[in-house]
C-alpha cells in the first residue's frame, strides 16, 4: 500500500503539479476522488443557441444588454436555470442569481458565472462560455447526484460590455450619476436596469458584505492571442487590469475652409490629431504591459467646407497598477497643453463614471486551479487579463478566480471571435474540479 502511494505521488510530481510550488491535498482528491467530466457537446450547442438571440439580417450579433435579444436570451437561460433546479431571481441591478443547496447551507456559498450580453457586432464566445460552463457545472453535479458542501452560486451579471453594471452594483460601487450615465443603447443604466427586471431605486438591496461569498471563479476566453501563440491549453489570471474612460473636448473654431488661410485656423480636428499620437507616445514610452486607446471621436460641424469647431474623443487607459494609470494620464494631459497652445485650441477632460479599479487574484485559488490544471494534464501559463471582468469586483468582498482558454487568433469583440470546442470542454472540466476542490478546504 505504501508503496503504491508512493509511486502515484511520484507520478504526481513528474506532471509538474508543484509548479507554482505547492500541491493542495483537496486538488488531488477532487480529481482522482471522482470521475466527473462534463458533456463538452451540450456546451457547443448551447453557445450556438444563445447566439441565435439578437443575430441582425448579417448573420452578426446584436445582444447588447438592455435590448430585445438581451431579454430573450436572459429568458432563454432562465428557463435552463430552472430545469436545472436553481430557482432564479433577479435581483435590484438585473443580476440573475440561482442557487442550489449545499450539505452545510451555514456555510457561504461559492459563486461561479460570467455574463451573456454582448458588444454591438460581438462574438458568441466572450462571458457566454463561462454562464454555460457554470450551468454545465450544476448539471453534472445533477446527473451525478453529488451535493456539495457548501451551497452553490451561479450568477450571470447584467450589462458587463457597457461597464461591469452588475458587479458593481453588488458591491456597492454604482454611484447615482453612475446611474445616469447613458448605456450602449442610448437608455440611462437606470432605465436599462428596470427594463431587464432589476430596481434601480433600491440598488443598494442588491449589495453583497465582504465575506458573503466564500470563493468565487469565472471560466473565460482569453481574449487575446498569448495562449494560442504558446500553445498553453489554460490561462491562471493573476489580474485584471484597471480601465479609466475620460471625454476628451478639443475646441477650436469653426470657419470656412476656403476662405481661412492655414495659419489663420484653428482646427479642433487639427489638434485632436496631435493629441491622438501624443497618447500612443506616452502609453508606448513607459515598459510595462499599459495599453492606451483613443477609440471614438466625433467632429462638429461635420462638413467638407467647414473647418473643425470641435472634436470629442474617448481616451481609455488600462493596466494592473491605479498609480501607473494616473502616471500616464498626467503626462497626457501635460501633451495635451502644449497641443492646445500650439494650435490655438482648448482641451479639457471629464473623467467618467463607473471606473474599473485593478484586482488581483487570490493566490490559493491561483495554485488550486494550476494544480488542477496539472493533474487534468493541461499546460499553464499565469497571466494577467488586459479585458475587464466582472470577477475584478467581485474581488472586492470575495477570494476571487479566473481561468482562460485560448481565442483563435487572439480575435475577440468580433463576429470572428472562436474557441475551439475541445478547449471550451477542457475549461468546463477545470472549473468543475476547482469548485469542488474549493468545496473541499
Amino acid at each position: 500500500m505504501k508503496r503504491r502511494s508512493f509511486i502515484k505521488n511520484a507520478s504526481l510530481t513528474a506532471l509538474g503539479i508543484s509548479a507554482f510550488g505547492i500541491m493542495d491535498s483537496y486538488s488531488k482528491s477532487s480529481v482522482f476522488g471522482n470521475n466527473l467530466k462534463v458533456n463538452g457537446k451540450r456546451i457547443e450547442n448551447r453557445i450556438f443557441e444563445l447566439a441565435k438571440f439578437g443575430l441582425d439580417e448579417k448573420g452578426h450579433g446584436t445582444r447588447v444588454a438592455y435590448t430585445k435579444a438581451d431579454m430573450e436570451g436572459r429568458a432563454w437561460f432562465i428557463e435552463l436555470m430552472k430545469k436545472a433546479g436553481l430557482n432564479p431571481s433577479i435581483d435590484t441591478a438585473g443580476n440573475i442569481i440561482g442557487k442550489r443547496k449545499g450539505k452545510n447551507n451555514s456555510l457561504k456559498p461559492i459563486g461561479f458565472g460570467s455574463h451573456i450580453d454582448m458588444v454591438p457586432d460581438g462574438g458568441n464566445y466572450d462571458g457566454t462560455l463561462g454562464s454555460i460552463g457554470a450551468l454545465e457545472v450544476i448539471e453534472i453535479l445533477n446527473e451525478n447526484n453529488v451535493v456539495t458542501e457548501h451551497p452553490l452560486e451561479l450568477i450571470i451579471f447584467s450589462n458587463e460590455e457597457g461597464g461591469t453594471i452588475g458587479s458593481k452594483a453588488m458591491v456597492g460601487d454604482i454611484t447615482s450619476e453612475g446611474l445616469l450615465q447613458k448605456s450602449q443603447m442610448g437608455l440611462t443604466m437606470a432605465e436599462g436596469i428596470k427594463a431587464i427586471g432589476g430596481n434601480p431605486e433600491h440598488i443598494q438591496a442588491c449589495i453583497r458584505k465582504k465575506g458573503d461569498i466564500h470563493a468565487w471563479v469565472e471560466l473565460h476566453i482569453e481574449q487575446g492571442g498569448v495562449l494560442e501563440k504558446e500553445n498553453i491549453q489554460i490561462g491562471v489570471v493573476e489580474g485584471i487590469v484597471g480601465i479609466v474612460h475620460w471625454e476628451v473636448t478639443v475646441e477650436g473654431f469653426a470657419n470656412h475652409a476656403g476662405a481661412t488661410q492655414m495659419n489663420m485656423r484653428q482646427d479642433a480636428l487639427l489638434a485632436a490629431s496631435k493629441f491622438i499620437i501624443a497618447v500612443n507616445e506616452v502609453i508606448t514610452s513607459v515598459k510595462g504591459t499599459q495599453v492606451g486607446t483613443v477609440g471614438k471621436i466625433a467632429v462638429q460641424p461635420g462638413a467638407y467646407n467647414v473647418i473643425p469647431g470641435k472634436a470629442i474623443l474617448g481616451l481609455e487607459i488600462r493596466d494592473l497598477s491605479a498609480d501607473k494609470i494616473e502616471m500616464l494620464f498626467k503626462q497626457i494631459e501635460n501633451r495635451a497643453a502644449t497641443i492646445a497652445k500650439e494650435y490655438k485650441t482648448k482641451i479639457s477632460f471629464i473623467r467618467q463614471a463607473n471606473e474599473s479599479k485593478p484586482a488581483l487574484t487570490d493566490k490559493k485559488l491561483q495554485q488550486t486551479i494550476n494544480a488542477n490544471a496539472k493533474i487534468l494534464g493541461f499546460t499553464t501559463k499565469l497571466m494577467q487579463s488586459g479585458a475587464g471582468h466582472d470577477s475584478q469586483h467581485i474581488a472586492a468582498i470575495a477570494p476571487s478566480s479566473m481561468i482562460f482558454i485560448p481565442s483563435v487568433g487572439g480575435i475577440s469583440h468580433s463576429p470572428k471571435e472562436f474557441s475551439k470546442a475541445l478547449d471550451m470542454e477542457n475549461g468546463a472540466n477545470l472549473l468543475l474540479q476547482t469548485i469542488l476542490s474549493i468545496d473541499r478546504t
